[in-house]
């Protein structure tokens, strides 16, 4: 909880160095793409399931 406090502290007071707002900004962007993926991925979960299953019965 400290550091989440010290987060919105450091937005409030603006950028004071451009470096911190550069990994804050790519860990954002980091975290976006790894929520997409694995929402992408569950999203697709069945249909791979199921062409597998499909392949497998077709060739057994």
């Amino acid at each position: 909880m400290d550091r989440f406090k010290l987060l919105i502290g450091s937005l409030r007071a603006g950028h004071h160095s451009d470096e911190g707002a550069t990994i804050v900004e790519y860990s954002l962007l980091v975290g976006l793409i790894a929520i997409t993926l694995i929402i992408g991925f569950r999203a697709l979960e069945t249909d791979i399931a199921g062409l597998f299953s499909r392949v497998m019965n077709t060739l057994t």
